[in-house]
């Protein structure tokens, strides 16, 4: 976080010392910061001229050391509360072309999501502690997918480690991670049920 009152040369010190790429602007109130705005790096890029680069471990002075950072920031960014789902946040995100939300509740801040940590939580769903093997394919528009995963797993010694689904070219996409001594069974039955 940086205070709005520091110089756009403190906000780029800060990132390289931190490596972010961004910044919350804040105020603080009774051990609670609120959120005033947001700065990121491109916005500290633009705001020097093209030969300077703030981000350098000696920048050169010039007078856009002294622009305060709330004179550039966006004081108006999109921020999340700590309940939204995480889908919800990735999709706010992509739709936007923003790599972070702040987290706020009742104009506090609590912290920040990242496309680095959503990018964590969607690995999370595939990584498994077990081997096993993935398997990926198309279902029917009606089609469920747990029922179609059950009926094939039942009576083939696997076990599901994970199930995901999804629509790629408006076909819904299913994406089981299993493992067990019955996997060429499995597969030989899922080839054989489309």
């Amino acid at each position: 976080t940086i205070v709005p009152d520091a110089t756009i040369a403190e906000a780029a010190e800060l990132m390289a010392k931190r490596r972010v790429r961004r910044l919350l602007v804040i105020k603080s109130k009774a051990d609670d910061m609120h959120l005033l705005g947001i700065v990121s790096a491109s916005d500290i890029l633009h705001a020097f001229p093209p030969d300077v680069n703030p981000f350098a471990v000696q920048p050169r002075q010039s007078s856009e050391d002294f622009v305060a950072v709330h004179q550039i920031m966006n004081s108006n960014p999109l921020t999340v509360r700590p309940d939204t789902p995480i889908e919800e946040a990735a999709q706010l995100m992509r739709a936007q072309k923003i790599g972070a939300l702040p987290v706020v509740r009742d104009g506090k801040l609590l912290g920040v999501i990242t496309e680095s940590d959503i990018f964590r939580v969607f690995a999370s769903f595939f990584a498994s502690r077990e081997a096993g093997v993935r398997v990926t394919f198309a279902l029917d528009k009606k089609e469920d997918a747990f029922d179609f995963v059950a009926g094939l797993t039942k009576g083939h010694a696997v076990h599901v480690l994970s199930l995901f689904t999804s629509v790629q070219a408006d076909l819904p996409v299913c994406v089981v991670q299993l493992t067990g001594k019955g996997m060429e069974a499995f597969l030989e039955a899922v080839w054989k049920s489309k």
